[in-house]
């Protein structure tokens, strides 16, 4: 078709395909409801008309969009389950790069708020190797800007503020005059900094720190949301939130936190401290009841993703709650949640969340970690990200963990490195085989090795090679896992964990603790031959400065 459509396909032929979210939704489109929103990529709200016109050609009643067409992945599945919706659609690619030539995405979430299970995702995709036709309305432009109810053709159209309902949630979950006691009435005040990277949450964080917590606009940076994210890779972690660091050390700030493009993701820095999403999802856990009103009636159960370390393990152990190792994916979670088994759950990925909703929250973890700063400082003043950290590991022990990614790898090479991995681990003599390290006389011995497999306890489901893992009889794990094995290459992805009840390792670099574990994990895998690299693209570490 002309018009519209043709644009479509010219800027986006994924995009185009991935329409096919109508067909197959579960109960078809006839007559229902959807929230739709993104993160302020580009494109995005030319990709919101077409959505408007081709949803209206397909029956659907009412579209909730987010003003400008700017919603956070959290927000999103936030109004699904507060406004009761046949689901939503995301204009996001997460935490990759925005722009005219970067990345640009479209994802369904389902009437729980929660990714589409597999059996959905399967059904878009195998529509959209036959797609013949598309059905669509003739509608002209709409005005993105006015919030407020709209008749467009056959289509209802709420636009609704992307903002003020999330923050109304975040209110019923934590006690912000408790932390904004903590924030003013320090002396001396605490510093912190708020980083958007110049995604969707810049109005959120600025919502928050400034409006909610009082805080001066020096707290915050990088909030407006820009399509090419301001030239940046809006991924909060170490190496992609530089100018935070750089800022944090400068300055000696307190607490810095950064969000990614559509705000599921989160990164908790201070000065001279780095705390990683395994260790931060196990602290919110320890600290929830005490730190955190929503969690005042009791923790249901705690859920950590594969790769990521077992430290909050360690405390549901400590208070008797079960605790589920999944496959990376947050609708496996969603599965746990809806049963009434679990409450707090993370990913290494820097994806953290609650039961509050179906997707991880960025912001909701920063929040939460403000909580638990204002909480430590009633029980000693002048507690920071350190103090918790250390008082952490003196009571649970420390999971040293790092994860390396090789980004953008020859996917032939990638999927070879695994291929031998799999072989290896076949062989009959590699378990109790003794692995040791290149510089050093320490050794690992082999105590089990396979291809992750997850068994759902509530719906039976199967999911298989989800990660090739190493056990170690001292309990350390190397863990290798891939993605991404298309044309533009593919992601391979190293994990490393140990775990130690030494204090005095516990205030190491966790490159040094480390050191032997990534060595044998590199020799193992021959991951240098294999990809062709020195080095990774970027590391996750525990950083001690």
């Amino acid at each position: 078709m002309a018009g519209p459509t043709s644009l479509l396909f010219k800027q986006n032929p994924t995009l185009a395909k991935s329409l096919a979210t109508f067909s197959a939704m579960p109960g078809g489109s006839e007559g229902k409801t959807i929230v739709l929103g993104g993160d302020g990529r580009y494109f995005s709200p030319e990709a919101s008309q077409i959505i408007l016109r081709i949803a209206a050609g397909n029956g659907i009643k009412h579209v909730i969009l987010g003003q400008d067409a700017i919603l956070s992945t959290p927000a999103v599945s936030a109004l699904i389950r507060a406004l009761k919706t046949d689901g939503g659609i995301l204009l996001t690619a997460s935490h990759n790069p925005g722009g005219p030539d970067e990345d640009f995405g479209i994802k369904f979430n389902i009437s729980n708020g929660g990714p589409a299970p597999e059996e959905v995702t399967n059904s878009i995709h195998k529509i959209t190797e036959d797609i013949k036709e598309y059905k669509l309305v003739q509608l002209p432009d709409l005005d993105l800007s006015k919030t407020g109810e709209f008749q467009h053709g056959p289509l209802k159209v709420t636009i609704v503020d992307p903002v003020s309902h999330y923050i109304q949630l975040l209110k019923s979950i934590f006690d912000f005059d408790m932390i904004k006691n903590w924030l003013h009435t320090t002396s001396p005040k605490p510093t912190v900094l708020f980083d958007a990277l110049n995604g969707v949450t810049g109005p959120y964080g600025r919502a928050i720190f400034v409006d909610e917590l009082g805080l001066d606009e020096s707290s915050i940076q990088n909030c407006i949301p820009k399509p090419d994210f301001g030239g940046s890779h809006p991924d909060p972690n170490l190496t992609y939130a530089h100018d935070l660091v750089a800022r944090v050390e400068k300055e000696q700030i307190e607490f810095g936190a950064a969000s990614d493009g559509d705000g599921d993701r989160n990164m908790i820095y201070g000065a001279g401290a780095f705390v990683t999403p395994s260790d931060s999802v196990a602290i919110i856990a320890d600290w929830a009841e005490k730190a955190i009103p929503y969690f005042k009636s009791g923790v249901k159960g705690l859920a950590r993703s594969m790769p990521t370390s077992g430290a909050i393990d360690i405390v549901a152990k400590a208070k008797g709650l079960e605790v589920f190792e999944v496959p990376t994916g947050w609708k496996f979670f969603g599965n746990l949640m809806d049963a009434g088994r679990l409450s707090i759950c993370g990913e290494e990925s820097f994806g953290t969340g609650s039961d509050h909703i179906r997707e991880k929250d960025g912001v909701w973890a920063i929040v939460a970690w403000l909580s638990i700063l204002a909480a430590a400082n009633k029980e000693k003043a002048g507690s920071g990200i350190n103090d918790v950290l250390m008082k952490h590991w003196k009571k649970y022990g420390r999971s040293f963990f790092s994860r390396y990614d090789y980004e953008q790898v020859d996917s032939e090479g990638a999927e070879a490195l695994m291929d031998n991995l799999r072989k290896l681990f076949a062989s009959s003599d590699f378990v109790g085989s003794e692995l040791k390290a290149t510089s050093s006389d320490t050794s690992f011995k082999v105590a089990e090795a396979d291809d992750f497999a997850y068994t759902d306890p509530i719906d039976g489901s199967v999911s298989t090679k989800q990660g090739l893992y190493i056990k170690f009889a001292d309990g350390s794990r190397i863990i290798f896992r891939l993605s991404g094995t298309g044309s533009s290459g593919a992601t391979v992805r190293l994990y490393v964990e140990k775990y130690s009840q030494n204090e005095s390792e516990y205030g190491l670099d966790a490159q040094v603790g480390l050191k032997p574990l990534i060595e044998v994990a590199l020799d193992v895998s021959k991951l240098k031959e294999y990809t062709k690299r020195d080095k990774p693209d970027v590391i996750t570490v525990s950083k001690r400065i």
